[in-house]
């Protein structure tokens, strides 16, 4: 049944998007544009991207703050676009109308089957949430203590949010235990907090209401295809999150790894291989479908090129959604080439929501958080340190931080 509706749906879509003496547009028209992706509640989420061209061809750059995406995989039949993602098996299918703009759907593809949300998108239009906002009545910039409650469960979620804001235009992201919410944008709409985001995977958008410069109420955070999660923040210049390097740790007596996984070629690698004896090694637990794996990538490919013959070794353990071997290493190895990735990436044949992923992988580990983790070996092969999650580029202040202490870290364990 699944397998009809979807492609009935997507029909139905473009079909109802054509009309009699519609222009024929061959391209996407270059410059700045305004999308919106509908979720089946009726919420719309709003996000930017810019169409250029590239020598003989267009490419576009999905944009959120200061975050770019370059998306390079366009192709057209007729009056049809079709645009696929760099990552995590996404694709929009849209029909370009008599004004230019363009109206179709988003499709993600999953394992078990694939989900789609409406889109469209108007070219020549820059604004991202409201066109008209009203001027901003309070200053919500600085650091804030969050807690977010899902409905109907006791547990709350506790962030660290930043926000930047310069008269009406904020931009920001929240901190969170397994890494960052990456690059948010929008606006102070009167009283009103709007910021959105969409990387591609992620489609987030957060509304709130500041009754003053230190309280944020009646907030929403919707994401995905449905979920919608209620939260509140409190400023708070001292706001912090668990360390990092306490999270995840190993078990008593156990400060030593041992595995073996196939490489994308199929060939068995092991930790306990010559390659990394007398190294020190970084083992990165990632995803091709995680959006932080890729901050952690585009950080950790070129610094392992720079710093490879200095005794260093790299590896990825890939948890992909897919079990099938080929299946994973066709969306591992979009990912390798993407980010020049030249250390080795390894299939673990685990998905990222088994429970028992320790067990079945690394079970010399305790009280895994989230994607990605990295664990830091000395040249004894000992676990030095472990850092869950990663503080990317979006985080300002924290990403240099993080790479500085990064840097001080691989020092220290290569001048053992």
């Amino acid at each position: 049944m699944k397998k009809i509706f979807l492609p009935v749906l997507m029909g139905t879509i473009l079909a109802g998007c054509a009309h009699s003496g519609q222009k024929s547009f061959l391209s996407l028209q270059d410059g700045e544009w305004r999308a919106v992706l509908t979720r089946s509640d009726g919420i719309e989420v709003p996000f930017n991207f810019t169409v250029k061209d590239s020598g003989d061809r267009k490419v576009l750059w999905i944009r959120n703050g200061a975050g770019r995406l370059l998306v390079d995989s366009l192709r057209y039949s007729g009056d049809t676009v079709f645009i696929h993602m760099p990552f995590f098996d996404a694709d929009f299918s849209a029909r370009f109308q008599n004004d230019g703009s363009l109206k179709g759907v988003w499709t993600k593809h999953y394992p078990d089957g694939d989900k789609t949300l409406l889109f469209r998108a108007s070219p020549h239009t820059n604004y991202r949430i409201t066109a008209r906002p009203a001027p901003p009545t309070v200053d919500v910039s600085g650091r804030w203590a969050a807690d977010f409650a899902p409905a109907g469960r006791q547990d709350t979620t506790h962030l660290v949010g930043e926000f930047h804001q310069q008269q009406g235009h904020l931009t920001g992201t929240f901190l969170a235990r397994s890494g960052d919410y990456r690059y948010l944008e929008g606006v102070m709409d009167g009283d009103t907090l709007k910021l959105s985001a969409f990387d591609g995977s992620h489609i987030f958008l957060f509304k709130a209401r500041a009754a003053n410069d230190s309280m944020l109420s009646d907030g929403v955070f919707y994401s995905g295809f449905d979920a919608k999660t209620p939260w509140k923040a409190q400023k708070d210049s001292a706001a912090t999150l668990p360390d990092p390097l306490s999270l995840t740790g190993y078990k008593a007596g156990e400060n030593k790894l041992d595995f073996t996984f196939p490489d994308i070629n199929g060939d068995a690698v092991s930790i306990r291989d010559p390659r990394f004896q007398g190294k020190v090694t970084i083992i990165q637990i990632m995803g091709s479908w995680c959006p932080n794996c890729m901050d952690e990538t585009a950080f950790l490919s070129p610094w392992y090129n720079r710093n490879k013959d200095r005794g260093i070794a790299v590896v990825g353990l890939c948890y992909e959604r897919a079990t099938d071997f080929k299946e994973a290493v066709k969306s591992v190895m979009t990912f390798k080439k993407r980010f020049d990735i030249t250390y080795p990436l390894l299939i673990t044949g685990v998905t990222p929501s088994d429970p028992a992923l320790l067990s079945k992988t690394l079970p010399q580990l305790t009280h895994f958080v989230g994607f990605p983790t990295t664990i830091f070996l000395n040249k004894a092969g000992e676990i030095a340190r472990i850092h869950a999650g990663f503080s990317g580029p979006g985080t300002g202040k924290h990403y240099q931080e993080f790479t500085e202490e990064f840097n001080h870290l691989v020092d220290s364990l290569t001048a053992e």
